[in-house]
């Protein structure tokens, strides 16, 4: 949520003065397939993977253990001087990757306003396995609320990607509107590949830009091990757990998994890949089929 291994680490006036011309290799072009490339102000092609890294959420350490992709395309807007973050064009921008959730619900307590008969399924349940969870991170506003500055990701400094997401708990037992985190209220991870600011009673954490490879006269750039890192986002309480008596279990889960959780008290490591594209060479890549 959590997406994500997610990582835009290509500077745009790079991409700017690289020729669009030479010999284009079709593979190497191939991840972009849903680049956004119908909208005119389509600048770059992103892919990035996050293929490790972490979720800590209150009480729990989910592990990336399944690549989470992040894929659109960027505009620099000279109005503002800022980079705008465009969709995936036929395809999800974020996927939705279920992680393990290590644990599941044990050590979840079936709230004692239950009735005697649902305390007993609650546990049930536990029993025959359904206290397997998985969490997934799913985006909780348009494509264009994705925040992106590349100097930033480059320089190792400040914030390089914003993700508004929300986390879906699965489960038999939680049904499937069980989220940390809502469209309303979304969960904001500030991503840096550089050293975060922590409050005073943590550590700062230190992410780092990764290695880049060029390609294709400067038009193709993959950015391999890089690391992003946010420690400043908050978490809600959870909402929708267990369908028509998600007043009763909300509380239950809220409390297995240590949650709301204030600003600075969770944390989010995606290591990964990035492959950055100018829009230009992907499109004259599409022409030489």
């Amino acid at each position: 949520m959590l997406a994500v291994g997610v990582a835009l680490a290509v500077s745009l006036a790079v991409l700017a003065v690289a020729s669009s011309g030479g010999h284009h290799r079709n593979k190497d072009y191939a991840p972009f397939a849903d680049c956004p490339l119908s909208n005119p102000v389509t600048d770059v092609c992103i892919f990035a993977q996050a293929e490790s890294g972490e979720l800590i959420i209150g009480k729990k350490t989910i592990p990336v253990t399944r690549t989470m992709t992040l894929q659109g395309g960027a505009h620099q807007n000279e109005a503002t001087g800022k980079q705008e973050f465009i969709g995936a064009e036929g395809g999800d921008t974020f996927s939705r990757t279920p992680q393990v959730v290590p644990g599941g619900l044990y050590g979840i307590v079936a709230p004692k306003l239950l009735p005697k008969i649902l305390r007993e399924l609650f546990y049930e349940f536990i029993a025959q396995g359904a206290a397997d969870v998985t969490a997934t991170t799913e985006l909780a506003a348009p494509a264009s609320s994705i925040g992106v500055n590349t100097q930033n990701l480059i320089e190792a400094k400040g914030i390089g990607l914003s993700l508004p997401v929300k986390v879906k708990l699965s489960n038999p037992f939680l049904g499937e509107s069980c989220y940390i985190g809502s469209n309303a209220n979304p969960i904001v991870m500030s991503l840096t590949t550089g050293t975060t600011h922590p409050s005073p009673l943590h550590k700062p954490i230190t992410g780092k830009p990764g290695h880049a490879k060029f390609k294709d006269e400067y038009n193709l750039i993959t950015i391999e091990e890089d690391s992003l890192l946010s420690d400043s986002f908050a978490a809600p309480s959870v909402e929708g757990c267990g369908g028509i008596l998600s007043f009763l279990v909300d509380p239950a889960v809220d409390a297995g998994l240590g949650v709301p959780v204030p600003a600075g008290d969770n944390e989010t490591i995606l290591n990964g890949t990035l492959r950055d594209a100018n829009a230009p060479a992907v499109r004259a890549s599409r022409r030489e089929r």
